[in-house]
């Protein structure tokens, strides 16, 4: 770095700092403040303590939503995260038409989630229709049309993070352990998943957050049908904070431990894919 660029980089970081202090620090800092206050605006914000936390880890639904959301997690985090590997390594290969089949692939993330939920709302209901039921009929319905949902939206960018991750590893180093006789899970296990490391972090991080914070989607598929039930965290926030005269307060400290949960998970999913990367 030159000596103008040293002297006037604080003046050039200037602007992003203050937007991100406007867009964020204070915001969030207020959205703290207002968990622990009785409040219908920002105005007349009364402190209350911890009687807003209580409530919402008193809350049958919200407990359901969390438990329902991290199993929602957990599962579209191994379907993505696998179709996507597995495509973008067949993708990678010699094969007709690879860059077709990359675009169509990525296509779907570039849909609205509202309208890809309405678009997979007919879909699922017209082929639950055969059985004389829908999407809504319960929530283990729901939760598996929203994994197909997100999985199909999701795939297709993963895959693109993982053809990049799989066009840097070393030609050389395949080639040396053919050589010296490592077999196809050989060379998988050992050459190619140590090398595609930060790729795999990146996509855990982002179908970890993605699938936390999944809002347009659950509105547009379930709603919550039937009786919340298929309710996620994120909706699950906003009926509180928008559709219960009284609770902004309650909701606003549900925003804060739904905050805490997802910040703890990403920390650790982190850690342990950049000690893998450390250790390949």
């Amino acid at each position: 770095m030159s000596k103008n660029i040293k002297k006037y980089f604080p003046i050039f970081m200037l602007p992003t700092l203050l937007a991100f202090v406007i867009g964020f620090i204070v915001p969030f800092a207020l959205g703290v403040w207002l968990s622990f206050c009785k409040f219908t605006t920002v105005t007349d914000a009364e402190f209350v303590g911890l009687s807003n936390y209580i409530e919402a880890l008193k809350d049958p639904v919200f407990l359901h939503s969390f438990l329902y959301t991290t199993a929602f997690v957990l599962v579209t985090v191994v379907v993505i995260n696998v179709f996507a590997f597995a495509i973008a390594f067949m993708l990678t290969k010699k094969i007709s038409g690879s860059n077709f089949f990359r675009s169509v692939f990525f296509m779907p993330n570039l849909i609205g989630g509202i309208i890809l939920g309405w678009i997979w709302q007919l879909l699922l209901n017209g082929i639950l229709a055969h059985w004389g039921k829908t999407i809504v009929y319960s929530s283990t319905y729901g939760f598996w049309g929203m994994v197909i949902l997100l999985s199909w939206q999701q795939i297709g960018y993963m895959m693109v993070i993982y053809i990049a991750g799989l066009q840097n590893i070393p030609g050389d180093y395949i080639e040396a352990a053919r050589v010296d006789g490592a077999n196809k899970w050989q060379l998988l296990r050992h050459i190619i998943l140590p090398g595609m490391m930060p790729s795999i972090t990146i996509c855990t991080f982002l179908t970890v957050t993605n699938g936390f914070k999944m809002f347009d989607q659950n509105l547009a598929l379930t709603n919550g049908a039937p009786s919340k039930a298929s309710e996620l965290l994120a909706m699950n926030i906003f009926n509180t904070f928008y559709g219960r005269n009284g609770f902004e307060g309650v909701g606003q400290a549900k925003a804060v431990i739904f905050f805490i949960v997802v910040a703890i998970v990403a920390v650790i999913q982190n850690r342990l894919t950049t000690r893998k990367e450390v250790q390949a």
